[in-house]
C-alpha cells in the first residue's frame, strides 16, 4: 500500500515532537503490521527563534518550513503544536496543501462523547486568543479557560519553562489538577489538553471526566489521512 507522505512542522518543542513520531509510525503499524511505518519528513524549528519573535510574528517562520516540506514532496502538512495553528488557515492557503488541523479533529472527537462544554489547558495564546475558541464553537462546543490572569500565566509559565524542557514536576501536577477541578466547578464536562507538552504530566488516569490528549488525537488523525486513497483532498 502506498502511504501519503506527511510533512510535519516540529520542533515546538521537540519533546512533543518525539511523541508525534512515535504515535504515527506505531498507529501506521498497528494498521499495517509488519514493517511498516509511516513516511513522513520532520522540519524542526529552532524553538527559540519562535520565543525571541514571538508566536504573534512567527508567521514567516512556519510558513518557510512548510514550503521547505512542500518542495521536499509532502503531500499534507501538520503543525505539531496547538498554537501554530493561530496561522493555520492562513497556511494552507499559501501553501495549497491539505493541512491536518488539531482543532478541528479534536472538536469532532468532543462532538462523537457527545458533550458540549469542555475546559481548556494550553498556552495563554491557545486559552486568550480566539482561533481556538471560535472553531471548536463553530462545532457547537463552549469553552471554559481559567478565570484569573495569573492562573492562564502560571501555565504559560510552567509549559514554556518545565515540560517544553521535558521537566515534569509533581507540584506543577498538583496545582494543574486544582486549576482543573475549578473548570469542572464551573461546568465543565471535559477537559482539552490544548498543549502537546501538557500530556507529560496529566492524563486520562488522573480525571474521571473524559481528557481529550489533543497530541494523540492530531496523531490518529495523521494515520488516517496517511492510510486515505490519494484521490481524497483534505481532511477539514
Amino acid at each position: 500500500m502506498k502511504l501519503k507522505k506527511i510533512g510535519l512542522v516540529g520542533g515546538i518543542s521537540w519533546v512533543s515532537t518525539m511523541d508525534y513520531y512515535q504515535f504515527i509510525n506505531e498507529g501506521i503499524n498497528r494498521r499495517l503490521g509488519g514493517l511498516q511505518y509511516a513516511e513522513c519528513i520532520i522540519y524542526s524549528l529552532n524553538f527559540a527563534d519562535i520565543q525571541e519573535k514571538t508566536w504573534e510574528n512567527s508567521y514567516e517562520l512556519l510558513l518557510n518550513a512548510c514550503k521547505s516540506l512542500q518542495r521536499s514532496g509532502a503531500e499534507a502538512i501538520v503543525l505539531c503544536a496547538n498554537t501554530a495553528h493561530l496561522f493555520a488557515d492562513r497556511l494552507e492557503k499559501e501553501i495549497q496543501l491539505p493541512f491536518i488541523h488539531i482543532v478541528t479533529e479534536t472538536a469532532k472527537k468532543i462532538n462523537n462523547s457527545g458533550l458540549t462544554t469542555v475546559g481548556l489547558l494550553g498556552t495563554i495564546f491557545t486559552m486568550e486568543m480566539d482561533f481556538y475558541r471560535k472553531k471548536l464553537e463553530s462545532f457547537g462546543i463552549q469553552v471554559l479557560t481559567p478565570e484569573l490572569k495569573e492562573t492562564r500565566e502560571y501555565v504559560q509559565q510552567t509549559v514554556k519553562e518545565e515540560l517544553g524542557r521535558g521537566i515534569v514536576l509533581q507540584e506543577t501536577k498538583d496545582r494543574y489538577i486544582d486549576i482543573v477541578d475549578n473548570l469542572l466547578q464551573r461546568g465543565a464536562q471535559g477537559l482539552i489538553l490544548g498543549c502537546t507538552e501538557i500530556p507529560l504530566l496529566l492524563n486520562q488516569a488522573d480525571f474521571s471526566i473524559p481528557v481529550f490528549d489533543t497530541t494523540k488525537i492530531h496523531s490518529e488523525a495523521i494515520v488516517e489521512y496517511a492510510l486515505s486513497s490519494h484521490d481524497q483532498k483534505q481532511l477539514l
